[in-house]
């Protein structure tokens, strides 16, 4: 199988520019990345919805087994981004360790993590935009806050369809304008942004906490509905399943092997270290958020923290919160629109896509059709599909793009044992092992309509690399990928 040589990303690397990075990071600094790229947009979204449909107030249970699932995973991703020491995504790694088939699969299920995690939170902003609003006695039309597959209950009782979720649409399509003009993230923005989303649930949890109501969790576990994944303990596992996309973004500790000092053991700790403080702030969080109000009262909604807090005398305060969500939001899709792109112009510069999606603008420098196109497509499915859908297929590709990581592990220690490794996984088999089983338990207890969704992306994305990938790939034709011009603001903060 095709793949591609340490030597040639090393080239690749210096003919955009990147240079060798330089290892300061401790296991400190590790930890700190990890709860700022954690604590996210599903957080203050997809927590009610799991709650409302799954787990109920047992939400606290699912986030545990989906850390758990994070954590095992994480470990081999680590052992993955330390053996190609240059900057990458899991797709560059694939390409570099398991070949080219499996690195397209990668980057095909990356592109649907990063295009409806996008969706995702661009329909969460809309809600809590719209919640916002309507404090001042701003209401825009219920039909345009919903997709037409959703009916919205009015004060007055009656129903409508929604036909288009336009907030959505227009915040994807304004952060695409952005990204096209090119931008490079301030890092003190960036901090601005993630001291506000972590002290957003630290005040949540503070302010709540007095004013929780036992009965709310009566019962812990609902009992089960008949059908699995509603309630119950496969109610947990579903949740779980849900809310894996709250830890999204935990792999990006992983990539920062290469900067650390002492990998061997800092990488633990940033990436345990990171997912075991989340975890605990996560599992307060859903606790606070269920016993201040009935989880019932969270369902079809992408805003369950506005909810909440109107149920303390602190409702008051409730606008200054939304307002630290929507600018955290803001990031998160600029983030997810970012991350997409270049996994779309690295595949086009190794020939596997068209070469429009790595075409740079001449002034701008960023690979601006690209954007637009993905823009355009991404805005359509946030303000057309409902977020409960959008949620799953995030969680759903993520889940999946782990377990081929961690199958790959299992595969390169039996081919490849003495390719040098900064950082080892632990405990291999038994860690691999127990994250393929973990990811596939919380996949197997998503939806069947989700499956069906995954299966049909896949074979869209099979279709395509046997049709022009494998005919177009400069590695089969020996040609090594063009240097180009690095699209700006495409490194992930």
């Amino acid at each position: 199988m095709l793949k591609k040589s340490l030597e040639l990303l090393h080239q690749e690397a210096a003919e955009t520019g990147a240079n060798t990075l330089k290892r300061s990071l401790g296991g400190l600094n590790l930890i700190a990345i990890g709860i700022g790229v954690i604590i996210g947009a599903g957080l203050f979204s997809l927590t009610g919805i799991a709650a409302a449909n799954h787990s109920g107030p047992a939400v606290t249970l699912s986030f545990v087994v989906a850390a758990v699932g994070c954590a095992f995973s994480a470990l081999c991703y680590a052992e993955f981004a330390s053996m190609v020491p240059v900057a990458g995504s899991a797709y560059t790694y694939a390409y570099a360790t398991l070949g080219e088939l499996f690195a397209w699969i990668i980057g095909w299920d990356l592109v649907l993590e990063y295009s409806v995690g996008a969706a995702t939170v661009a329909i969460s902003w809309s809600q809590y935009l719209v919640r916002f609003l309507s404090k001042y006695n701003l209401h825009i039309p219920p039909q345009l806050v919903a997709s037409p597959f959703e009916t919205i209950t009015l004060a007055s009782g009656a129903q409508v369809t929604g036909f288009v979720n336009l907030p959505a649409v227009l915040i994807v399509l304004a952060i695409t304008a952005i990204i096209i003009r090119g931008t490079q993230g301030s890092a003190i923005f960036n901090a601005i942004v993630v001291a506000l989303k972590v002290l957003v649930v630290l005040v949540f949890i503070a302010l709540g906490w007095r004013y929780i109501d036992p009965a709310n969790y009566q019962p812990y576990i609902p009992a089960n509905t008949g059908n699995f994944g509603e309630f119950g303990w496969s109610g947990i596992l579903r949740g779980a399943g849900v809310v894996f996309f709250v830890f999204i973004g935990f792999d990006i500790v992983a990539t920062m092997a290469q900067e650390t000092k002492n990998p061997q053991r800092n990488m633990p700790i940033g990436i345990i270290g990171s997912l075991l403080i989340c975890t605990v702030l996560f599992v307060l969080f859903g606790h606070v958020m269920t016993g201040l109000a009935n989880y019932t009262e969270f369902k079809n909604s992408a805003a369950p923290v506005a909810i909440a807090i109107e149920k303390t005398p602190y409702a008051w305060l409730s606008q200054a919160i939304i307002i630290a969500i929507l600018i955290g939001y803001t990031s998160v899709i600029l983030v997810d629109l970012l991350g997409q792109s270049r996994v779309f112009f690295t595949m086009s510069r190794d020939g596997l896509l068209p070469g429009v999606f790595s075409q740079v603008h001449p002034r701008f420098q960023t690979p601006h059709k690209s954007n637009l196109l993905l823009g355009v497509f991404i805005s359509l499915f946030a303000g057309l599909v409902p977020i409960s859908v959008v949620g799953e297929m995030t969680s759903i590709g993520t889940l999946l793009a782990f377990v081929m990581v961690c199958i790959g592990i299992l595969i390169l220690r039996k081919r490849e044992p003495n390719t040098p490794r900064p950082f080892r996984t632990p405990w291999v088999p038994v860690v691999p092992i127990l994250g393929i089983l973990t990811c596939l338990v919380m996949m197997v207890s998503l939806p069947k309509d989700t499956w069906i969704r995954l299966f049909v992306w896949l074979a869209i994305g099979l279709v395509i690399y046997f049709a022009y990938g494998k005919k177009h790939s400069k590695l089969a034709q020996g040609q090594v990928a063009d240097a180009g011009i690095e699209p700006q603001g495409t490194r992930m903060q």
